[in-house]
């Protein structure tokens, strides 16, 4: 199916990003060494990727009315995808609390904000066409209003769907889950979540087995061991990653999904989007911040000759602690 444009249903929100050296114990205290103030959410990320790799993108979501929401605002149009609703009045976007640990790991806790107020009237102002590539977020079905705009809209939609379960998509109520699936032409997910979505720790039986229950295609993100394909109900089978040097793991999910789609849209059949997209998320973990992904130049560097650029996007604010 023809892919010209990425539309986003997920949440776009303001990240506060620390780095520790690692978590304290419950209970205790740490010092960050390093913080800023960007905007993030799965639909940012995923969005910045896209447009990054030559898929135009617009944001379909909610948003505030305040300093995140304008912050959140100005990120978007610096990065040149356009925003279909107004805001949201009497509520700013919400945000949420990252801590990268030395690791690149990273533990989030959210605040939830105006971007869970995506109504019936409002999805319905989103003019979406037939070649469009609609990303679902698990984050955003988890709130009610957004559920059931969501939920509500799928039948109506002619292009591809992508569902993103995220960190907490197993939340989601079984039905709704259900109705999603059922619609979603690809589920892309991490391991841990494939593994919250099946109870089975293989990645390739959960890949399986979430394919038998959707229909869809099935990718199972691996971080450097790459990842896991399942597509027209081929076996699963392991596009291998790339080694390099981790530093930020925020977001490099949400760059894999943009650039999957990118990818699709360029022509790529499934296999080779899949190469692509963990080119791109390679390259977005050597880099600190939730929107770091590459552009489609240094992409094909990095894929010709295995270097990683030394640019870096910029954010919206940052500063080094003593």
């Amino acid at each position: 199916m023809t892919i010209r444009r990425l539309v986003s249903l997920g949440d776009v929100v303001v990240d506060i990003v620390t780095r520790i050296d690692a978590l304290p114990e419950r209970g205790a205290d740490v010092l960050a060494t390093e913080a800023s103030i960007t905007a993030g959410g799965c639909a940012f990320n995923t969005m910045v990727a896209a447009m990054r790799q030559g898929l135009p993108a617009m944001y379909g979501g909610a948003h505030g009315t305040g300093p995140f929401g304008d912050l959140a605002r100005r990120a978007l149009a610096r990065e040149g995808i356009r925003v279909t609703l107004n805001p949201i009045p009497d509520a700013d976007t919400g945000f949420d609390i990252a801590m990268i640990e030395d690791s690149g790991e990273r533990t989030f806790v959210t605040v939830v904000g105006a971007e869970a107020q995506l109504t019936k009237e409002l999805i319905d102002r989103v003019e979406f066409e037939m070649d469009d590539a609609v990303h679902v977020s698990g984050y955003g079905l988890l709130q009610p209003a957004n559920r059931l705009a969501t939920v509500g809209k799928l039948d109506d939609l002619e292009g591809t769907v992508l569902f993103d379960p995220g960190p907490l998509g197993h939340q989601i109520p079984p039905d709704d889950l259900d109705a999603v699936l059922i619609r979603a032409d690809w589920w892309s997910g991490n391991r841990r979540e494939a593994r919250l979505a099946t109870g089975l720790d293989d990645a390739e039986a959960a890949a399986d087995a979430i394919a038998a229950r959707s229909g869809g295609g099935v990718i199972v993100r691996l971080g450097p061991d790459g990842c896991i394909v399942v597509e027209g109900g081929n076996v699963a089978e392991h596009i291998p990653g790339y080694a390099v040097d981790v530093i930020d793991t925020n977001g490099a999910g949400d760059a894999h999904v943009g650039a999957f789609l990118a990818a699709l849209a360029a022509g790529a059949g499934p296999r080779a989007a899949a190469q692509r997209a963990n080119a791109v998320a390679a390259i977005a973990v050597t880099r600190r911040g939730p929107a770091s992904s590459p552009n489609h130049e240094e992409t094909d560097i990095f894929l010709r000759n295995g270097v990683v650029s030394a640019s870096a996007p910029r954010i919206d604010a940052f500063s080094r602690l003593p």
